[in-house]
C-alpha cells in the first residue's frame, strides 16, 4: 500500500525538514490553509495530513472544520502541529477530528517514530477493509481464509453458536466444533468477565435500533492468554421483525491495540520518569470536575531548587538522573487515592482524594519532605511544597487558576540554595504576597531592560574601617530598590526574587557597573588605595560568561582590579567547592580580592576554606551581636579571627554597633570592621564627603 502524506505548514524550513524525515513515503506540501484544501481536492488517495494550526489565509482549525464536514475525507487521518505548552489548541484540534498532535520544535527521531505508528494503523485498516471487500465478493473465501472467527449464533446469554468458521482455532485455541451449540463451552465463557454484561447491553441497544454492530473487547483463549478482538455483526430478523439470529465476524486486533496502548501511554506519561504527565493531569481534573465528586480533593506540588544550577555545573544527564531518583522515591507514596505526576521540569504533583482533613495533608507532605531531604543530602537540593485544596462545592473548576495557585504556593519558599522543603497552603494572604512579588518582578524587569526613568536601582556604600591604621580602607556596595508603587524594597525581599527569575544576571551587571563607577570616582579624587566590595549571587557566579563579563566591565571602567573585592557566601562555597575554586583562581589571577561572606553560618569545612585561598573572611554579625551578652572569655569570635589568620586571611567583622564590640575586636586583632558605629550605608556623594570629613583615627 502506497502511503501518501500531505504536509501543511507556512514555514518552508519545517516543510523541508518534515519532507526529508518522511523520505520513505510520498510527501506533498502546502503553504497555507487554502492550498491545503486545493491539494486535498486535486490529489486522490492522501492518507495522512500533517497540519500546522497557525497558518495564513485559512488556519488549521478552519481546515479541520472543512474536513469534518466533507464525507470524502472521513478516512483521512490528521496530525496537528503545535508549539510547546499549547494545550488548549491541542485539545481543540483533537475535538475537531485530529487523531494526534506533535509539538514544535520537532524532534526528528520521535517525529519519524510517531508517523510510522500512524502509517502502521493505516496499513492495518487498509488490510481489514480489503479483507471485508473480498468477503463481499466471496463469502466462502472470507470464511475460509480470514484470520478471525465468522459466526452465526442465537440471541441468548450464551451466544449459542449455530455456525463457527475454521478461524476459530487460530483466534481462541479451541476447534470450531467445541463451540457449536455449546458442546464443550459457550462463546460467553470466552469473553473476559468484565465485558460480558457490556457486550450484552450493546447488542441489545443495537438490535433495538436495527444498526450494524461493532464493539471491541477482550477474550480469554484456551491457553489463558488475553486477546483484544473486534466484533462486527448484525441481527437477522424474520418476517415478524423478531431477531432470528446474529451473524458476524470476530477479528484479532491485539497488535493494533498494543500500538494504540503504546501511543496512549506515551501521550499520558513522561518519557524519562514513567510518571503521568501534565496532559493526563488536566484530563483527570476535567473528568473529576464533570463528575462533581463530593469527596475531599487536593493537589500537592513539590518544587525542587538547585537542579538548574547542578545542570549547569554537571550536565543535563546528571540532573535527569536526580529527577528519576526523586520519581522513584516519590512513587512509593502512591496509592489508590494518591496519584503522582511529573508535569513540568523539576516539579512533581500529587493528586489526593478521599483524605480525612488538612492534618493528613500536612503529615503526608512532611513525610515526603523528609524522604527528599534524606535522598538529596549530598546534592543539597531543597524546595517548596505547595498545597491547594479543591473546593467540592464549586459549580465550575477553573483548572488553569487552580494550577497557578498551586505553583504560587510551591514557589513561596523555594530558594536557590535552600536545603529544606517548606510547606505552604495557598490562601488569599499568599495571593497578596504574590501580587507584591509580581510588582517587584515588573520593576526588576524594567530595570533590566533599561525601561525606566527614575533611579529605581541604586547603591549605598557602607564604610569599612582598618583597625590598624584607623582609616577608612574600603566600602561595601549594597543594592537597594525604590519604586513609586512599592517605595523602598529591602534587598532581603527583592534579591531572592531576582535570583528565582534569573533577573539577577542583568541586575547584577548593573550593580557591578555602578560600583565600579564609584570606585573610579574615588580613584580620580586621589583615594586610589580604597577598595569596593560587591556581593555576588550564586546564579551570577555560575553563569558561563561571568568572569569574562566582569573583566570587561573592569577594563571599561579603567579601575585597578586590586581594588575590587567579591563577596561569596559560605553556603554557596559549600554547594559546589570544586567549580567555585576554579572561578576564584580566575578572579584572583588579575588581582581581584575574594572575601568569604557570613562566615560561621554555612557548612564548609576548615580544610576547604584553606584550599580556597580566599583573601578575607567576613565574620557574620551573629557572632558580633553575641559579644553584647556573652562573657568575652567564652566568645568564639576570637577563635574565628585566629583561624582566619592561620589560613592567611584577613578578617572583617560585620554589624559593629557598640563600643564594647569594637574594643573586643581590637583586642583580638580583627583587621577591619563595618557597622553603624562607624557609619550607616551612604549614597555616593555622602560617602565621598565622609571620606573627606571623617577620615579620623579610631585607635
Amino acid at each position: 500500500m502506497q502511503i501518501k502524506i500531505l504536509v501543511a505548514d507556512d514555514s518552508a524550513t519545517d516543510r523541508m525538514i518534515i519532507k526529508n524525515i518522511l523520505s520513505d513515503y510520498c510527501v506533498l506540501t502546502a503553504r497555507d490553509g487554502e492550498e491545503t484544501i486545493r491539494m486535498l481536492e486535486e490529489h486522490d488517495g492522501i492518507n495522512l495530513l500533517i497540519l500546522d494550526l497557525n497558518m495564513p489565509k485559512m488556519d488549521g482549525f478552519q481546515v479541520l472544520e472543512y474536513i469534518k464536514e466533507n464525507e470524502r475525507y472521513k478516512n483521512l487521518r490528521t496530525i496537528i502541529l503545535t508549539i510547546y505548552d499549547e494545550a488548549d489548541n491541542e485539545i481543540a484540534g483533537l475535538k475537531l477530528g485530529a487523531v494526534d498532535y506533535i509539538r514544535k520544535p520537532i524532534n526528528m527521531a520521535a517525529f519519524k517514530a510517531r508517523i510510522d505508528v500512524h502509517v502502521e494503523f493505516l496499513r492495518t485498516e487498509a488490510a481489514l477493509k480489503q479483507q471485508l471487500e473480498e468477503s463481499e465478493r466471496s463469502k466462502y473465501v472470507l470464511l475460509t481464509h480470514l484470520p478471525g472467527l465468522a459466526y452465526r449464533c442465537n440471541y441468548d446469554r450464551d451466544w449459542t453458536m449455530q455456525y463457527v468458521s475454521e478461524g476459530c482455532y487460530d483466534l481462541t485455541g479451541y476447534p470450531p466444533e467445541s463451540l457449536l451449540y455449546n458442546r464443550d463451552l459457550s462463546f460467553n465463557e470466552l469473553i473476559s468477565p468484565e465485558y460480558r454484561e457490556l457486550l450484552w447491553n450493546e447488542w441489545k441497544r443495537i438490535l433495538k435500533e436495527r444498526k450494524p454492530f461493532k464493539y471491541e473487547y477482550e477474550i480469554i483463549t484456551a491457553a489463558g492468554e488475553k486477546k483484544w478482538v473486534l466484533e462486527m455483526g448484525q441481527g437477522i430478523y424474520n418476517d415478524k421483525g423478531e431477531v432470528e439470529a446474529l451473524e458476524g465476524i470476530v477479528l484479532d486486533i491485539s497488535d493494533r491495540k498494543a500500538v494504540e496502548d503504546a501511543l496512549k501511554y506515551n501521550n499520558e506519561h513522561d518519557k524519562w520518569t514513567g510518571l503521568y504527565n501534565r496532559e493526563y493531569l488536566l484530563q483527570l481534573l476535567e473528568r473529576d470536575a464533570k463528575l462533581k465528586k463530593k469527596s475531599k480533593k487536593a493537589l500537592i506540588c513539590i518544587n525542587l531548587s538547585m537542579v538548574q544550577l547542578l545542570t549547569a555545573t554537571y550536565g543535563y544527564q546528571y540532573s535527569r538522573n536526580l529527577i528519576k531518583k526523586a520519581a522513584e522515591a516519590l512513587g512509593r507514596y502512591c496509592s489508590s487515592n494518591r496519584i503522582l505526576f511529573y508535569p513540568h521540569e523539576n516539579r512533581f504533583i500529587f493528586y489526593l482524594y478521599d483524605y480525612e482533613d488538612k492534618k493528613e495533608l500536612v503529615d503526608f507532605s512532611s513525610a515526603v519532605a523528609e524522604t527528599l531531604k534524606s535522598l538529596f543530602v549530598a546534592e543539597r537540593i531543597g524546595g517548596g511544597i505547595g498545597i491547594v485544596e479543591i473546593e467540592p462545592d464549586q459549580d465550575e473548576l477553573d483548572i488553569d487558576l487552580l494550577l497557578r495557585k498551586l505553583m504560587i504556593a510551591s514557589e513561596r519558599y523555594v530558594s536557590m540554595l535552600g536545603r529544606d522543603f517548606e510547606l505552604c497552603f495557598y490562601d488569599e494572604e499568599l495571593e497578596a504576597v504574590v501580587s507584591r512579588e509580581r510588582d517587584i518582578i515588573e520593576a526588576l524587569s524594567a530595570i533590566a531592560a533599561d525601561d525606566y526613568t527614575d533611579n529605581e536601582l541604586f547603591l549605598l556604600y557602607q564604610p569599612i574601617l582598618d583597625l590598624r591604621t584607623g582609616s577608612i580602607c574600603g566600602f561595601e556596595a549594597l543594592a537597594r530598590l525604590r519604586t513609586k508603587k512599592l517605595g523602598i524594597v529591602s534587598p532581603l525581599e527583592f534579591i531572592p526574587i531576582a535570583e528565582k527569575t534569573k533577573l539577577i544576571l542583568p541586575i547584577g551587571e548593573k550593580v557591578f557597573a555602578k560600583a565600579l563607577g564609584f570606585l573610579k570616582s574615588l580613584d580620580e579624587l586621589g583615594y586610589d588605595g580604597i577598595f569596593v566590595s560587591i556581593n555576588i549571587s550564586a546564579i551570577q557566579l555560575f553563569s558561563p560568561d561571568f568572569t569574562s563579563s566582569l573583566f570587561e566591565l573592569i577594563s571599561k571602567a579603567k579601575v585597578n582590579p586590586k581594588n575590587v573585592s567579591i563577596e561569596i557566601t559560605e553556603s554557596v562555597i559549600a554547594s559546589d567547592y570544586d567549580s567555585i575554586n576554579e572561578i576564584i583562581k580566575k578572579l584572583r589571577s588579575i588581582g581581584i580580592r575574594i572575601a568569604i561572606d557570613d562566615f560561621g553560618t554555612g557548612h564548609s569545612s576548615l580544610a576547604r576554606e584553606k584550599g580556597l585561598k580566599a583573601d578575607c573572611m567576613k565574620i557574620d554579625r551573629y557572632f558580633v551581636d553575641k559579644l553584647l551578652y556573652t562573657d568575652h572569655n567564652k566568645a568564639i569570635t576570637s577563635d574565628i579571627i585566629s583561624i582566619a589568620h592561620k589560613l592567611g586571611q584577613c578578617t572583617i567583622a560585620e554589624g559593629v554597633e557598640q563600643e564594647g564590640q569594637l574594643q573586643y575586636l581590637k583586642k583580638y586583632n580583627c583587621d577591619m570592621v563595618q557597622g553603624y558605629l562607624i557609619s550607616e550605608p551612604l549614597d555616593e556623594d555622602k560617602a565621598i564627603v565622609f571620606l573627606k570629613d571623617k577620615d579620623k583615627s579610631w585607635q
